[in-house]
C-alpha cells in the first residue's frame, strides 16, 4: 500500500513535519510493509515556511526590525530562485504583547527587509505567507523598507504603524527598489476581507492584535486614507477582497508591484509537490490541531481530502479536536477521522503528549476504517 501523509501543523504542539512523522509510526504499526511518503502542507499562514523547508528548501536567516522596532532574527527559505517568507517571523503577533498601543504602532518594516534579503540572494519569485501578523499598517512598513517614502502634509515621514497612515498626505515611490516590480510576488491568503469597512482589516482582525473599539475605528480610517493615497499615486483600487488579510498587508503590494493574492493551500500545495505525490497514493492521511467549521474555508486538511477524493483516493483524518460531523467530513471524501481527545485524558494531556497520541489516533483510525 502506498500511503501519502500530508498534515498541517498541530498548533502549540507539533510542526507539520513532526505530525507527519508521528502519523507514519501509526501507519506502519498497522501496515508494516506500506510505502509511506510524507509531504507536510500548510494553508499559507504560519507553517508555510516549515512546509517549504520540509520540501527541501534551504534555511536562511536575516536580522530585521520586529513589529515595534526591536531587532529580531527571522528565518526564511530559498529553493533555487524561489523565496518563501512568513510575515509572522518578522512582524508577527508572537513578537509582541498585544495592547492598544501595539495595535496602533506595529509595523511590517521587517517583512520588507526580509524581501530585500531574498532579492539580494537572487530570488525571482517570492511566496509570502501572511498569517499571524501584529500590524494593521496596510503593508506600508514593508514598502518603506523597500524605499517608498510616506509623507505627512509638512513633507515629513509619517510614524511607523497603522496609526501613522491617518496623517499620510503623499507617497514618493522614486526610491522604491526597482527589483520588486520585476519579481513574481505571490501572497498566500484565504480570507476575502476587504481593506476597510465593517468587514475590513481593522474591524475584523484588530481585536486579536490588541485594538479596542476606538483603535479599530482609527485604524480603519487610517487604512481608508492609505487606500485613497495609493489610488491617487498608482490608479490602483486596493480595497478589494483579500486585501484585508494581515492588517491590509497586500494593499501596498497590489499598488506598487505585480503581486497577486492566491488561495493559500493551492499555492503551498504547488510549492511542496502535492499533486505528483497524490498520483502515487492508494491512501491519504491529513490533519491538524483542530478540524472545525473554519476548516471548510480553505484549511489544509479538508483541501487535501477534497483533492484526494476527486482522484478517488480514500482519506483518513487525525486531529487534536474534531467538531465537524461524519456527514460533513464525508462530503470531502473522509472515510475515517479520529481526534486526539478521543484517546487522551484531556486537552492538556493531548498537547503534552501530542506525538504519542497522533501515532495512536492514526492506528485507531486505520484499524476502524
Amino acid at each position: 500500500m502506498r500511503v501519502l501523509i500530508a498534515p498541517d501543523k498541530f498548533k502549540g504542539s507539533l510542526t507539520a513535519e513532526e505530525a507527519a512523522a508521528a502519523m507514519a509510526q501509526g501507519v506502519l504499526s498497522v501496515y508494516p510493509d506500506a510505502d509511506v511518503t510524507r509531504v507536510p502542507v500548510a494553508d499559507g499562514g504560519e507553517g508555510t515556511l516549515e512546509a517549504a523547508l520540509a520540501a527541501g528548501a534551504q534555511e536562511r536567516t536575516a536580522r530585521v526590525r520586529g513589529p515595534l522596532g526591536r531587532e529580531v532574527t527571522a528565518v526564511w527559505a530559498l529553493d533555487g530562485t524561489t523565496a518563501v517568507l512568513e510575515t509572522a517571523r518578522s512582524s508577527g503577533l508572537m513578537l509582541v504583547e498585544p495592547s492598544v498601543q501595539t495595535s496602533l504602532a506595529a509595523s511590517s518594516f521587517g517583512s520588507g527587509q526580509l524581501i530585500t534579503a531574498a532579492l539580494d540572494a537572487g530570488a525571482q519569485e517570492i511566496i509570502l505567507g501572511i498569517g499571524g501578523s501584529a500590524m494593521t499598517d496596510g503593508g506600508s512598513g514593508a514598502l518603506t523598507a523597500l524605499g517608498l517614502r510616506i509623507l505627512d502634509a509638512a513633507g515629513e515621514p509619517v510614524p511607523p504603524g497603522g496609526a501613522g497612515l491617518a496623517v499620510a498626505a503623499a507617497v514618493d515611490a522614486s526610491g522604491l527598489d526597482p527589483r520588486v516590480k520585476d519579481t513574481r510576488i505571490r501572497i498566500a491568503a484565504d480570507v476575502t476581507n476587504p481593506l476597510t469597512g465593517h468587514n475590513g482589516a481593522a474591524h475584523v482582525f484588530g481585536g486579536q492584535k490588541g485594538a479596542d473599539s476606538s483603535a479599530r475605528l482609527l485604524l480603519d480610517e487610517a487604512l481608508g486614507n492609505w487606500a485613497r493615497l495609493l489610488k491617487e499615486a498608482t490608479g490602483v483600487d486596493v480595497d478589494v477582497p483579500g486585501a484585508g488579510a494581515a492588517g491590509g498587508f497586500p494593499s501596498a503590494f497590489l499598488a506598487f508591484t505585480e503581486a497577486r493574492i492566491e488561495p493559500g493551500f493551492e499555492l503551498i500545495a504547488d510549492l511542496v509537490g502535492l499533486a505528483p505525490a497524490l498520483e502515487r497514493a492508494d491512501l491519504v492521511l491529513s490533519g491538524e490541531g483542530s478540524i472545525d467549521e473554519q476548516s471548510r474555508y480553505g484549511k489544509a486538511p479538508l483541501e487535501v481530502a477534497r483533492t484526494a477524493a476527486e482522484k478517488g483516493i480514500p482519506v483518513v483524518l487525525v486531529a487534536g479536536a474534531i467538531t465537524l460531523g461524519p456527514k460533513v467530513l464525508a462530503e470531502y471524501g473522509v472515510e475515517a477521522a479520529v481526534s486526539l481527545l478521543d484517546l487522551a485524558q484531556g486537552p492538556e494531556d493531548a498537547m503534552a503528549r501530542a506525538e504519542f497520541y497522533v501515532a495512536r489516533a492514526t492506528q485507531a483510525a486505520l484499524e476502524g476504517a
